[in-house]
């Protein structure tokens, strides 16, 4: 599925479409970018197309392209994935791949606005996510719109030639609503 509109103070997370696959291989194309993915070889523009499509036919994904308010540049992605209906819980991503826009706070901002949207609009009771444990600005991020640690996932990426362990983490529909 592709997210509808929200509005943030400097982002907006507006639908993914195909014409945003470039740029998406472009940053997925980039070491600096990717380090902290699971990903190894980067897609080619072909099967970044075919994503678009499969997503907007998804019922258990939800995808957003992050886009900055004051020039409409697309600097990242956003999702909530694997949705379970039944158990009202997901896991959620982000990637904020324009590396010139790194650092400045929009990652919290993302995480916030995709949070209360699963929470108020979705009606889901837990969202989790898997981050790599050297990822500390997403975790950073994470950890301000309310998810806490549930563990970490020891050896869980092999990247760079070594083991790397994941920080896990979740945060409750309850949790969040008492941090409003």
């Amino acid at each position: 599925m592709f997210g509808p509109i929200i509005e943030g103070e400097r982002v907006r997370l507006v639908p993914i479409t195909a014409e945003m696959a470039p740029l998406f291989c472009a940053w997925l194309a980039d070491t600096d970018v990717t380090r902290y993915l699971g990903l190894i070889y980067p897609p080619t523009l072909e099967f970044e197309k075919e994503w678009v499509e499969k997503i907007g036919r998804n019922d258990t994904d939800l995808v957003w392209a992050v886009q900055l308010r004051e020039s409409e540049k697309v600097i990242g992605t956003t999702g909530i994935h694997a949705i379970n209906w039944q158990n009202r819980s997901a896991i959620t991503g982000n990637l904020i791949g324009a590396k010139d826009e790194w650092g400045k706070g929009y990652g919290s901002e993302v995480v916030a606005l995709r949070t209360a949207f699963a929470f108020g609009t979705l009606g889901l009771e837990k969202l989790k996510t898997h981050v790599f444990g050297a990822n500390i600005a997403s975790r950073r991020a994470l950890e301000k719109a309310g998810y806490q640690t549930v563990g970490i996932a020891r050896h869980d990426l092999w990247r760079f030639g070594q083991w790397h362990d994941a920080w896990l983490g979740e945060v409750l529909r309850d949790d969040w609503l008492a941090r409003q």
